[in-house]
Order: structure tokens, then sequence, then C-alpha cells
């Protein structure tokens, strides 16, 4: 049973946010002083073109994103146990549910620390660019959806074969 189209979906979700650990996900660039801030799944951090610039004219900015980590880790987490309860298909739409709350914490995370805390260290008028990275959560968005589908239509099959019994 492990090999069903939602177990696939699953295990693309897990991928995608193991992916977004590794993946930048926002940056800006100060065109006046080549100050770039990048955001990651675990730091909010300034980078300038040569290490004077940095200290100049802002100091080193290193802010802590744990939370965008530690909400991937836990998707991941929840969806990996997701797959393993094939025998219990209530359980499993459950924690699709539960996923789906947690992907849409993770979004709203990731667009408070690019829209609020990272356009605050960076004065410039030219917008954030989002990366790679930002975009996982809303391919995790979708395929949770589809595998939430795929585990309702074998409990409403499992729920018609029981009728003609």
């Amino acid at each position: 049973m492990i090999q069903r189209i939602q177990s696939v979906f699953l295990l693309i979700l897990v991928i995608a946010m193991i992916s977004l650990l590794f993946l930048p996900l926002w940056a800006k660039t100060n065109p006046d002083n080549n100050q770039e801030v990048v955001l990651t799944a675990f730091s909010l951090s300034s980078q300038a073109a040569t290490p004077t610039d940095a200290v100049s004219t802002m100091g080193a900015i290193n802010e802590n994103t744990m939370v965008i980590g530690g909400l991937a880790i836990i998707i991941a987490l929840v969806a990996l146990y997701e797959i393993f309860q094939y025998k219990n298909r209530f359980t499993q739409i459950k924690l699709g549910l539960l996923n789906s709350l947690l992907l849409a914490a993770l979004l709203g995370t990731i667009f408070y620390y690019s829209s609020y805390v990272g356009d605050a260290l960076v004065k410039t008028t030219t917008p954030g660019d989002y990366q790679a990275g930002f975009y996982l959560p809303i391919l995790g968005l979708i395929v949770n959806s589809l595998a939430n589908r795929f585990i309702k239509r074998d409990e409403d099959l499992v729920r018609s074969v029981d009728r003609l019994r």
C-alpha cells in the first residue's frame, strides 16, 4: 500500500521541505553599496562586496530565523509519518490537514521575514527577489492537497465497496 500515488506526492513534499533547508529563500541588494541581505531557512544575514563595506555601513547582520527551518523539518516529519499510516486513512486525512496549516504558517513566516524584517535591514527602493526556496512551500501545498484528494478517493472507494456487501 505504500506504492499508492498519494505516497509519491507525500514523498515529493518531504523532498521539497528538505530542499528548502539548503536553498536561499529571498535576497535583496542595495545598489548604492552592494550590500546584500539573504534569507535562508536558518538565518537572515547581510553580505557586502568587501568586508569593510559591511562593517562601515551597517555592521554584520545575522538574524536567527530558526522558525522557518523548524517548520520545514516538522512538515517533512509529519509527511513522512503520514506515508506509513496507510492503514488508517482518517489519520492520514487529519495529518494532511495539519500539514496544510503548517505549510500556510511556513509561507506566512517566510513572507514576514522577507517583507518586514529583510526590507527594514536594507534601505532602498528596489524590491527584493524571491529565490527558488520560496516556491517550495507552494509546491508543498499543491502536492499535499493532491495527496489528500487521493486519500479521500481511497476512503470513498472503500466505503462504496462496504455498501455493496
